[in-house]
């Protein structure tokens, strides 16, 4: 796995939108964070977007402006503003022969756990799970997990713990770390950029799901033997789960305990990385330790 240049004072992060549309009001604060971080700040069109619909730009605008982005010699890191969706209309029109030759870190999450993906499976690059612009707002920047996306651009280990959980499968595992939101993980599968998970550690989270589409989703990775072989698996936040009018029976955590129960790698929940605030920066594609313990679990980078 090839790891990209970590940053130092000076460098450049580029801001772009390649999914969803994201006013200047809620990505201001990250760029001025960035600045005190000692980082300079260089904006994609996509940040100053007024389509007017859904989306950053038309599909040609957005990935002109990722592509611009990640050919550009002066920038060192793209931090994706935010996610919602679009990536899959355009990933496999994105010209990566300029940054295999010179790889810089992706950063987002949601959405963009198809680019992790995308880099992972076929250019076997790391990237960053890890907070968007949105993050920074409302205090947010000073919180463990926004400065854990600054102390992973500059290099140090994620080492990281969660409360033990009474479903939790208790064990230890070493392994890539790959994974991101559920509903791209699923949908990449058939894909060129669909994750191969046997011996990694897989990490799952999602936000806004109907409880019945989350079951739908977790048999679709079980049917296509994603979660077979696994050394283990960590789920983290499923925030903001819906359910119907005729009640669906579980909660999100039910669901999947009672579909991972059967395997016998190690299983951990309610882990730190979701829609919410509580999401640690993950290097996708490094190896990591998992120990889920009677009394702690500990997610940490080797």
């Amino acid at each position: 796995m090839v790891v990209p240049p970590y940053l130092k004072k000076g460098d450049c992060i580029g801001l772009v939108c390649p999914a969803g549309f994201m006013p200047m009001e809620r990505w201001k604060t990250c760029t001025d964070v960035l600045q005190e971080w000692g980082y300079r700040v260089k904006l994609g069109a996509t940040m100053m977007s007024s389509s007017g619909n859904y989306f950053s730009g038309t599909d040609a605008e957005r990935l002109d402006d990722l592509q611009r982005m990640i050919d550009a010699p002066e920038v060192q890191a793209v931090l994706c503003g935010r996610g919602g969706y679009g990536l899959g209309r355009i990933v496999e029109q994105i010209d990566f022969k300029r940054f295999r030759k010179s790889p810089k870190w992706i950063i987002g999450f949601s959405d963009i756990t198809v680019l992790h993906a995308h880099l992972n499976r076929n250019l076997k690059i790391a990237s960053l799970h890890a907070p968007m612009a949105g993050a920074f707002n409302d205090g947010g920047d000073k919180t463990e997990y926004v400065l854990s996306l600054r102390k992973a651009l500059e290099g140090k280990k994620g080492k990281y713990s969660a409360l033990p959980h009474h479903f939790n499968q208790p064990g230890a595992a070493e392994g890539s770390l790959v994974g991101g939101n559920l509903t791209l993980v699923a949908h990449l599968i058939g894909t060129g950029s669909a994750y191969k998970t046997k011996g990694k550690i897989l990490f799952l989270e999602d936000v806004g799901e109907y409880l019945y589409n989350i079951d739908r989703m977790m048999y679709q990775l079980k049917r296509s033997g994603v979660l077979d072989g696994l050394a283990g698996l960590v789920i983290g936040g499923f925030t903001d789960s819906k359910d119907t009018e005729r009640p669906f029976g579980k909660n999100a955590i039910e669901i999947i305990k009672d579909i991972v129960q059967e395997y016998d790698y190690p299983v951990c929940f309610n882990f730190p990385v979701s829609h919410g605030q509580e999401n640690y920066a993950l290097k996708v594609g490094l190896p990591y330790k998992l120990k889920v313990g009677k009394d702690i679990v500990r997610l940490s980078e080797r």
